[in-house]
């Protein structure tokens, strides 16, 4: 039998291992602090002040942001879009079409979850971007000459402008001006997918008789010496409420005069749909009228 003493020392043992079970461990974090020094550059792609201040069109945005004491980044865009850029260096590409001004708020992220904010505004203009297979029809992928489908029933033609297809006037093979005939429509495209035109018009554009005092001459349907320089397309969705069976739904501004290979005096061109062989434009003109072109490659 253990005497009383025993059973003190074994009853202290247990007591000391116990206590020494328990004891907790001391983690150091390092002091709290919120980052300081807070840089922010946001690097529109393509900017160029006097040329293209909103950029190139890719609506990519370079963005770096330093400080001190940051653990991390997170970067809301303005556009209902955040990111976590843990080295601070990010490029975001923002997708709605046109020239917006954006909010971007940069969230600068330290021990114990203290943050530092700031924010910038950055104006991007992103170019509508054009269904891959319009693009390859109309450029092949770099550059296109077309000319006037000349052959085509329908090559020229007008029709009411709730119309979609030539129901007053379809022309027949080869039986317009020559000068309507004669023009070559460059369209090229360039690394970001914009689309620019060109035309050799070979010194003058056929015109319809209403569109004449819009290009700063008078007279009937004919022939006039109206200039031809290069220009930048601009794309965009249809505004015709065109459906899919009779139209692509997109559309493109030919700015200036706003001429392809004849003249109606409007600058809009819905099309109405494009293959390897063949282009079929629908231009509502001064006269309020739908006129009609299909376009052919130059063999």
């Amino acid at each position: 039998m253990k005497n009383p003493i025993q059973r003190i020392s074994i009853l202290t043992a247990f007591v000391l291992l116990m206590a020494g079970a328990c004891k907790k461990e001391n983690y150091k974090f390092g002091e709290a602090k919120a980052p300081a020094n807070l840089s922010v550059s946001l690097n529109v792609e393509g900017a160029d002040s006097a040329t293209a201040p909103a950029g190139n069109g890719s609506g990519k945005v370079n963005v770096n942001v330093s400080s001190s004491n940051a653990l991390t980044y997170w970067i809301d865009f303005g556009d209902g879009v955040s990111k976590e850029a843990q080295s601070g260096a990010i490029t975001y590409k923002y997708k709605t079409p046109g020239t917006k001004t954006y909010l971007v708020t940069i969230n600068a992220i330290g021990k114990g979850g203290l943050s530092t904010t700031t924010a910038k505004y950055v104006t991007v203009f992103v170019a509508f971007e054009i269904p891959a297979n319009i693009l390859q029809f109309l450029t092949n992928g770099s550059s296109r000459v077309w000319v006037t489908d000349k052959e085509a029933p329908g090559h020229f033609g007008v029709g009411p402008n709730t119309e979609f297809s030539p129901i007053w006037y379809s022309a027949g093979p080869n039986s317009r001006d020559a000068c309507a005939y004669d023009d070559e429509i460059t369209f090229t495209k360039d690394a970001q997918n914009n689309v620019s035109m060109s035309i050799d018009n070979k010194g003058q554009f056929f015109a319809i008789e209403a569109s004449t005092s819009y290009y700063g001459f008078s007279g009937k349907d004919g022939c006039y010496a109206i200039t031809a320089g290069p220009k930048n397309l601009a794309f965009m969705d249809a505004s015709s409420g065109s459906t899919p069976d009779i139209s692509t739904q997109i559309q493109f501004i030919v700015p200036g005069n706003g001429i392809i290979n004849f003249g109606t005096g409007g600058t809009e061109y819905e099309i109405l749909s494009i293959t390897d062989n063949q282009i079929h434009l629908r231009n509502i003109g001064v006269d309020g009228n739908a006129w009609f072109m299909k376009l052919t490659p130059k063999k």
